[in-house]
């Protein structure tokens, strides 16, 4: 297959990471253009990457017929709306998360690609570490037995500068607060592992910056096999650390990060069997070949991959309407003070999205 050329529409600091994600597959995709308002933001961002067409809108890129696919690494409340006028142009749409602000805007994008030749990929790189990969495989298994509870720690630090951008901060824009952000992508790691919720009780709270989102959230979620997890994220912490605890039948998997240095979902996570003969187990079931590249690389190849064969792509929108229903049901426990069940409803108005009232 020939190189798929690409479009990153929004030069900010997302689109600088999806860039060296993209490096070391550079025999696979060509970053050909870049899309941005800002006439100074696009051109240093061309430069600093060697892109050779800048546009200052998305139909400028969709009218070209070299460019394959849109890469959207805009503000959350454009995602929806763009991937829409890209799938029908005819191109693939590869989309930062949020997806988009309720099930029924994701609802909106699939009867758009089902309509299109073009096809959704959206980003949840955590997945596609090269541990939790090996993990996933020792449960996937059985050898892990059955899942009896997870604990989550969600420490990061985010302050005034953070929040300079205008739409940072703002349900209208950034779409919600640490839920959709800092948080999200570690929920959906969780459900590659464990899988859905089906029930969810949550707090949340703004405490440490003058901001209209939540930087403080709590959460128990009920899992569709029975088991327990508990989530706790602030943007007030000195230290950017997160932590995972997954207690199993016959292990337990710890991973304790610095965000500084580390990247939560790959090797090396602390793995401790219960027995000698649970040990065997699960060292011949995490015992995968993995590919040599993780999260954003890994993800962009298994996207080629399926491009190349027709197969469904590595995360579909799907995955991405489960964690905005996570996300709906987070912000409604924490608004109603009671326990959300899952799924949700096309008749419930949360449908429509967490801002309604």
């Amino acid at each position: 297959m020939k190189r798929i050329q690409l479009a990153i529409v929004g030069c900010g600091w997302a689109g600088d990471i999806h860039m060296e994600g993209l490096r070391p597959l550079a025999d696979r995709f060509t970053v050909r253009a870049c899309v941005d308002t800002s006439a100074e933001r696009r051109a240093e961002f061309a430069l600093r990457h060697d892109i050779p067409i800048q546009a200052e809108t998305l139909a400028e890129v969709l009218a070209m017929s070299e460019i394959d696919v849109v890469v959207i690494c805009t503000p959350p409340v454009l995602h929806h709306p763009m991937a829409i006028e890209a799938l029908n142009a005819g191109k693939h749409v590869i989309c930062e998360k949020p997806l988009t602000s309720s099930m029924e805007l994701v609802d909106d994008i699939r009867a758009a690609e089902s309509r299109s030749i073009g096809r959704v990929m959206p980003i949840f790189q955590y997945r596609f570490g090269n541990g939790a990969e090996k993990v996933r495989s020792a449960i996937a298994s059985g050898a892990a037995g059955k899942h009896f509870a997870t604990t989550v720690e969600i420490a990061r630090t985010r302050g005034a500068k953070y929040y300079e951008q205008a739409w940072r901060g703002k349900f209208a824009t950034e779409l919600g607060g640490l839920w959709v952000t800092q948080a999200i992508h570690i929920h959906d790691l969780l459900y590659s592992l464990i899988g859905p919720a089906v029930a969810v009780a949550s707090f949340n709270d703004t405490r440490v910056n003058p901001i209209e989102v939540e930087d403080c959230g709590v959460a128990c979620l009920k899992m569709s096999d029975g088991s327990l997890v508990s989530v706790g994220a602030t943007l007030g912490s000195v230290k950017q650390q997160t932590r995972i605890r997954m207690c199993f039948e016959n292990v337990t998997f710890e991973r304790l990060v610095n965000h500084e240095t580390e990247r939560i979902a790959d090797d090396p996570w602390i793995v401790l069997p219960r027995s000698d003969e649970a040990k065997r187990e699960i060292d011949a079931a995490m015992d995968v070949e993995t590919s040599r590249f993780s999260y954003f690389s890994r993800q962009y190849e298994l996207f080629h991959q399926a491009l190349s064969s027709g197969t469904p792509f590595p995360v579909t929108l799907d995955d991405a309407r489960a964690s905005i229903e996570l996300v709906t049901a987070l912000y409604l426990s924490a608004r109603n003070g009671s326990t959300v069940n899952l799924p949700i409803s096309k008749k419930q108005d949360e449908y429509r999205g967490w801002a309604v009232r």
